[in-house]
């Protein structure tokens, strides 16, 4: 059987067209679908350490919601533990009281400063200083270790004692003292 040129032409053109068609396949179809899918597989790759640090952050945040009633306790116990009003009235007269108590009767209180705590969000710290004239040394050490354990929320940062020469019995000493209060 002999093939016309038509028909050689039809054939010729048929086979074009099926490798036209298997390359449109392949690069038009097929090859973005693959791109594609390689991309999505890199992406997926890629989402594997932000969702390990995003189930930490999960995990972290169930431990702080399991915390939270404690912590709520506590910071209602130390809100209980400030005096309402402002600490500059209210701080001098506590400790004057305080050291009285302790048989120490010239104590001066003043406000050194004020500085924001950024550990204890709605707090500040004041710094203060206490100036006890004419001390014994027995007497002030028996008052200062009561001082840190009736006011948990006194830090005493420095102690400095002075003897004199003409009454070496007697001291004068200055404390350096940070307390907590609200803002």
């Amino acid at each position: 059987m002999k093939l016309g040129k038509e028909e050689i032409q039809k054939i010729v053109l048929g086979v074009l067209l099926f490798f036209g068609m298997v390359y449109s396949y392949f690069n038009i179809l097929l090859g973005p679908l693959l791109a594609r899918e390689d991309a999505f597989e890199k992406s997926i790759k890629g989402l594997g350490p932000a969702t390990a640090i995003a189930n930490a952050q999960i995990a972290q945040t169930k431990q702080m919601e399991a915390e939270a009633p404690k912590v709520a306790m506590i910071v209602h116990q130390v809100n209980a533990m400030i005096p309402p009003g402002s600490p500059v009235a209210w701080f001098p007269t506590r400790m004057a009281d305080f050291f009285k108590a302790h048989g120490i009767e010239r104590v001066t209180t003043r406000l050194n400063s004020e500085s924001i705590d950024k550990r204890y969000t709605g707090y500040r710290k004041l710094t203060w200083g206490i100036d006890a004239t004419r001390v014994g040394f027995v007497q002030f050490a028996g008052a200062i270790a009561a001082l840190e354990n009736d006011e948990p929320l006194i830090e005493i940062t420095s102690i400095q004692i002075d003897a004199g020469r003409e009454d070496v019995e007697m001291q004068h000493v200055l404390i350096t003292v940070n307390n907590l209060v609200k803002q």
